[in-house]
């Protein structure tokens, strides 16, 4: 069968196409030549700024490398430092220990707080009262260390001084760790607690002492006191009767030891 010959419409409609495309075509080749040509006026012009820009970012970032590594390195020395500085103290070696973690106390790092909690613990072992309330003090209200050691400084600083501080003084010192969940929760509401019979709130006290009886987190200890606590002020802080039978009988057959005096 014989193809019908394009009509004069089609033929202009598919020469129309071909314009197009090439018209398409020849644009996208001026368009990449002037952007070519602009980059080779950039270049002209610009082109020593611009590799002075890329030397100095690059030597900048070289910099920040060679800074954190330079910053991890000193970090291990100071965490080995603080590792001898407690060998030392372990050993019986005070004053070389706290001369050691004296040079480390300095700054907000978890090394150096641990180095002055380290020291405030001579400083008790020694009697020196004062010089370790002072020290605890310090890393409590050092808003550059981390909160963990700050909060165990707070503890610390009211426990040592309990006997010279006002109740209202410890419970608001003391209130954000005392309580559930926070990780001073049996320290801090233990303190928290006799602050409030000091206050003669014992429907305060009670509650705080029957919550800390029966948190499993908190040293058996600590539960055992509280709970003894709790019950003469006539709050139930028995959670699992059988648990708690077995914990009295364990705290029986204990040989009786002196409570040791806060640290």
């Amino acid at each position: 069968m014989a193809l019908k010959p394009k009509s004069e419409d089609a033929r202009a409609r598919e020469q129309a196409v071909l314009r197009a495309a090439e018209r398409d075509a020849l644009l996208r080749e001026v368009d990449e030549a002037y952007r070519q040509d602009q980059l080779d006026v950039v270049i002209k012009q610009h082109g020593l700024k611009i590799a002075i820009a890329l030397v100095l970012l690059l030597a900048l970032f070289g910099g920040w490398l060679l800074w954190r590594d330079h910053g991890e390195r000193a970090l291990a020395e100071k965490s080995e430092q603080l590792v001898t500085a407690l060998d030392h103290l372990d050993a019986g070696q005070i004053d070389s220990a706290d001369e050691q973690l004296a040079k480390l106390s300095e700054g907000g790092t978890a090394t150096a707080a641990s180095a002055r909690l380290a020291r405030a613990a001579i400083a008790l072992r020694d009697g020196r009262r004062d010089d370790a309330a002072k020290l605890l003090d310090a890393i409590a209200k050092d808003n550059k260390a981390p909160k963990a050691y700050r909060d165990l400084a707070d503890v610390r600083f009211v426990a040592v001084q309990f006997d010279a501080m006002k109740p209202q003084d410890v419970i608001d010192r003391l209130k954000p760790q005392a309580t559930p969940g926070n990780p001073w929760f049996g320290s801090a509401g233990e303190l928290v607690g006799m602050a409030y019979l000091a206050q003669g709130k014992e429907e305060l006290a009670g509650p705080l002492f029957a919550a800390i009886a029966k948190d499993e987190t908190v040293p058996q200890t600590l539960r055992s006191r509280t709970r003894q606590l709790a019950g003469l002020l006539g709050y139930d802080a028995v959670a699992d009767v059988d648990q708690t039978l077995a914990e009295m009988r364990e705290d029986t057959a204990a040989p009786d030891v002196p409570a040791p005096p806060p640290q």
